[in-house]
């Protein structure tokens, strides 16, 4: 009997050890994907397992300075980045249920790096919901700075559905969370011209790095700032 229970306490302490290597360790490792040939122009992102990500939505045009005065103006706050005691505090506003307007965001890659800024505005009092964009600096004509980003809305946390790790889960309706971004941006005066381009695609079965749903025309918004 005391054997037993000895060994059903063993099992008890095993399952978070064995929860973590299935989830951060072996399960990446099984979605996986090993095509080198991707073309930039596929208008999409990768998580650092190299899972297909988010979709570029958004593309804005301007100096570094430009656009982040942009954004501050639009009430968005540049997020965090991951440290041990940011990712304490998103925890802790999450379950808490407290406020942390810049928490950090986990990185998506474009064009073989992580994104060079990201930015966020909260939904609500904790971190668990918020409009988020990750930007990468493209170059551009003419002196002229080029932004691609990947616009999306965290509603909430769960788990992946590819490997069973915590994250957000995001909202299907991409596109309502890239228009949010641009009536943000337009509302401050600071946007001189905004029309669209080709995207990633329209679809309604899209899956992002965590196997979230996603819906989408396939476009992206261009604003070019004044």
């Amino acid at each position: 009997m005391i054997a037993r229970r000895r060994r059903a306490l063993l099992l008890v302490a095993l399952l978070p050890v064995l929860y973590a290597l299935l989830s951060y360790l072996l399960l990446p490792d099984l979605w996986y994907e090993r095509d080198e040939s991707r073309p930039l122009a596929e208008m999409l992102t990768r998580t650092a397992d190299d899972l297909a990500g988010d979709p570029i939505n958004v593309e804005i045009v301007g100096a570094r300075s430009a656009l982040v005065a942009a954004m501050n103006a639009a009430g968005w706050a540049p997020a965090d980045p991951i440290t041990a005691r940011t990712s304490a505090d998103i925890i802790g506003s999450v379950l808490l249920d407290r406020p942390y307007r810049d928490a950090p965001v986990s990185p998506l890659f474009y064009d073989g790096r992580r994104e060079d800024l990201a930015f966020e505005k909260a939904a609500g009092i904790s971190a668990d919901r918020r409009q988020h964009v990750r930007l990468w600096a493209m170059g551009g004509d003419g002196g002229q700075a080029r932004w691609l980003g990947a616009v999306t809305f965290d509603a909430g946390v769960g788990l992946s559905h590819y490997t069973g790790q915590v994250t957000h889960d995001i909202s299907p309706r991409i596109d309502d969370a890239r228009q949010a971004l641009v009536s943000d941006l337009e509302a401050t005066g600071l946007v001189a011209q905004t029309s669209s381009i080709a995207g990633r695609g329209a679809t309604d079965k899209g899956r992002n790095g965590e196997g979230d749903l996603y819906v989408t025309d396939g476009r992206a918004a261009l604003l070019v700032l004044r």
